[in-house]
């Protein structure tokens, strides 16, 4: 038997492929849109001058003070950046910096390392050893290095790693053990 005429499926299957075809624009339309919306939403991990950084311990966000961009830093090892950090953020909290030696008992101490990109910003902070006891020094702490920002930039190094250790008094003043004039 020799068929002249082509076979035809049935009905249902041409009817099953528009089907299908609508329902593959419906799902890119909705893609399409959830990607239109996910654009609209706020960065991720993407950290702001007024944002927390990766590390932190507390909910510390830096106050928004103009402040004029120090000078470089010509440090030629992160050891050197030390006390060139150590003077910035003595310099943005002058009436917050203990003078003179220290008492003996102290109320907090903190060992912070701090991660700044080429441009002296903070990009993260780890304790290495945190005044878990005094939460509210934590804060203080973590808010002096986010409001101190931006660093002097290591024209030398690039992105550093700034540690030193934070010498904290009951009356809520401090040194930097890098620039600390010591203990009675």
């Amino acid at each position: 038997m020799i068929l002249t005429r082509p076979l035809y499926l049935p009905f249902s299957v041409p009817r099953r492929a528009a089907r299908a075809a609508r329902a593959r624009r419906a799902l890119a339309t909705t893609l399409l849109g959830a990607l239109c919306l996910a654009g609209c939403s706020s960065p991720g991990r993407e950290t702001t001058a007024s944002s927390q950084v990766p590390g932190q311990l507390s909910g510390a966000t830096r106050e928004h003070i103009a402040r004029a961009v120090p000078p470089p830093s010509n440090a030629g090892d992160a050891r050197a950046y030390r006390r060139d950090a150590a003077r910035h953020v003595y310099e943005i909290n002058r009436t917050r910096v203990y003078a003179g030696k220290l008492p003996p008992m102290l109320y907090a101490i903190g060992t912070l390392q701090v991660r700044l990109d080429a441009g002296g910003r903070v990009s993260s902070m780890h304790w290495l050893r945190a005044p878990t006891h005094a939460p509210e020094v934590v804060a203080e702490i973590e808010r002096s290095v986010l409001d101190a920002a931006p660093f002097p930039v290591a024209s030398r190094l690039g992105a550093v790693i700034w540690t030193d250790t934070w010498l904290w008094d009951r009356g809520g003043q401090f040194q930097l053990d890098t620039l600390s004039e010591g203990q009675e």
